[in-house]
């Protein structure tokens, strides 16, 4: 186990960045110039600018760095300084978003703030901790430009964002320019639209997903598999409506803290409804409508639920942030001493799950709550000193000893566990989450008759083992490069004759290879063979099946494979059977 790093050596050092590139921009494109703000982020460091009438273009960035450059060669210092709100926003006269910043702070109950100085040359409202000296910056890179709202919120100015990174190393630094051009390449939004999966258009409205032939047959396949193996380890499916009153959504409390995230009401005759956000309360209606004994627990819901989340339109990107998206969700109702069994069997399917689609690598990330604020979240001693310590006990017993723990991370209701997969390019996506919620069973008073005839609490688990579909197939499109394994494949062969006078026998080995429930296309088209290979290859087919004069005499096909090319003739039979095996045992 091991507590989460708040700020690294490397944040720091990027988070300096970031005022050095304030600093080299302010100099080239004059005072007038207006600062937002400058985190660092996963990969790098960013900062918002407000330009006025200028224009940062990708041209610009090199001249950008020129200067950064010039600065860290200088070996300015980074000295911090506290001073009070009133002399804090003296300092920032004219510059109106740290402005609104420290008013911000004002309200929250600060009565002081800190500022970073760089030499004499720029000094920035910031909470810190930075670098010492500029002259410590490794090696860095300006990367992109990008448009970006104040505060994400497209009601606000946009603003000119500019992101970079930093690194320790040359070599630390050109590896990850490597693996950024790999994954521009392996980006799923462009992906996406070469092998035709989905689109978004406008009209339709942003964030909303058009499923296309090939992308629906892939997330039926994601979704039939996900349901199929839920019901074999004792999930039974329900299904709830999209909608539901706003009296209900009062009474979960999601009125109370997450409105901001929900979609406006509309009504209905005389009563008012809003799109679901969530599967849960739902679900908790189901439990509660009848008496429940401890002799039917644990009980095992699972649906696969469309919700609706209001995301504002800066932040929105592909399949992997949207505003509806189906979820592979799952409630777990339980006693005290099931809870143990039951988190352990969902660790073992989520793990099951993830490896079946190729992920091997995990990092299991525990959120609890902090010891010392325990006033900040409901639920007894009793209840949080149980839940917390079955979450770490069932890791440590699945092998996960070194798991993170972020104390104080929780949300309000519950400790929970978060599952990070690593893609084929080591990069981190947070897919699995297995809940424990304390608010729900107590606002609807869930209940259940124990063994000694009195009413009793159970525990209740929220559990979305691929999350979002949206966003895993997103994931899984750039973890694959697009190359999905065959079991996944939306077209998994694709039938190449020669020349039209092969078309009927190609014919004939289609009707063959759809008998055995093999998805197969056939390019009948006018083009030569090596067009045809091509955009065979191109399309990411797993297996290209080409047809002359020799395979049709010896009723053959010519078998190419998607990474290992020609593999010979087969007779068309044999192919099937090896192909159906590969299929069903969902190699990767």
């Amino acid at each position: 186990m091991k507590e989460q790093k708040k700020e690294s050596s490397l944040d720091m050092m990027r988070h300096s960045a970031s005022h050095i590139m304030a600093a080299a921009v302010k100099d080239l494109y004059g005072d007038k110039v207006k600062f937002a703000i400058g985190p660092t982020i996963d990969d790098g460091f960013y900062y918002d600018f407000d330009l006025g009438d200028q224009t940062i273009s990708e041209d610009n960035l090199a001249k950008i760095e020129k200067k950064m450059k010039h600065i860290i060669k200088q070996n300015l210092k980074f000295v911090r300084e506290e001073v009070s709100i009133k002399d804090a926003l003296v300092k920032v006269k004219g510059q109106e978003y740290k402005e609104e910043l420290i008013k911000d702070l004002e309200t929250d109950g600060e009565e002081k703030v800190s500022f970073y100085k760089l030499g004499e040359i720029f000094e920035d409202l910031c909470a810190g901790p930075h670098l010492d000296s500029s002259i410590k910056i490794g090696p860095f890179k300006l990367l992109s430009v990008a448009g970006a709202y104040w505060r994400g919120d497209e009601k606000n100015k946009m603003l000119q964002r500019i992101y970079g990174t930093a690194f320790e190393s040359k070599e630390d630094l050109d590896n990850y320019l490597v693996m950024k051009e790999e994954a521009e390449k392996r980006d799923h939004r462009k992906i996406g639209v070469e092998q035709e999966l989905f689109m978004i258009d406008e009209e339709v409205g942003q964030g909303l997903i058009l499923w296309l032939p090939n992308g629906a047959i892939v997330r039926q396949i994601i979704m039939d598999f996900a349901l199929n193996t839920y019901m074999k380890n004792g999930y039974k499916p329900v299904v709830t409506p999209h909608i539901a009153s706003s009296k209900l959504w009062s009474h979960s409390g999601h009125l109370d803290f997450y409105a901001d995230d929900m979609y406006n009401s509309f009504g209905i005759e005389d009563e008012e409804y809003r799109l679901k956000p969530m599967n849960c309360p739902l679900q908790v209606k189901m439990y509660t409508h009848k008496k429940r004994s401890y002799r039917e627990l644990p009980i095992r819901w699972t649906e696969m639920g469309t919700v609706y989340r209001y995301e504002r339109s800066g932040t929105l990107h592909g399949l992997t942030r949207v505003r509806g998206f189906t979820q592979d969700d799952a409630h777990i109702i339980c006693t005290p001493d099931q809870l143990k069994t039951e988190l352990k069997a969902a660790v073992d399917l989520t793990l099951y799950m993830l490896k079946t689609f190729g992920f091997t690598e995990f990092e299991m990330n525990v959120s609890v709550r902090d010891p010392e604020n325990k006033d900040k979240f409901i639920g007894s001693d009793e209840m949080w000193d149980k839940a917390e310590n079955t979450l770490k006990e069932v890791l440590e017993e699945s092998g996960f000893k070194d798991y993170v723990m972020d104390v104080g991370g929780a949300v309000f209701y519950g400790p929970k566990i978060d599952v990070k997969i690593a893609d084929a390019l080591g990069r981190k996506w947070q897919l699995s989450t297995l809940q424990v919620d304390f608010n729900l069973p107590s606002r609807f008073d869930m209940t259940y008759v124990g063994e000694d005839g009195k009413d009793k609490t159970p525990f209740m688990i929220h559990r979305a083992l691929l999350g979002s579909l949206e966003r895993f197939i997103g994931v899984l499109i750039e973890h694959y490069g697009g190359a999905f394994p065959l079991w996944l494949a939306p077209v998994q062969v694709k039938i190449l004759p020669v020349s039209d006078k092969f078309n009927e026998y190609a014919r004939e080995v289609q009707s063959k290879l759809e008998e055995a429930e093999i998805r197969v296309e056939l390019d009948d088209s006018a083009e030569t063979l090596g067009k045809k290979i091509r955009n065979g290859e191109q399309s990411k087919a797993p297996y290209l099946l080409v047809i002359g004069e020799k395979e049709v005499k010896a009723k053959e096909v010519a078998v190419r494979k998607r990474g290992e090319g020609d593999l010979g003739a087969q007779k068309v039979d044999k192919f099937i059977v090896a192909i159906t095996k590969e299929r069903d045992e969902r190699k990767n």
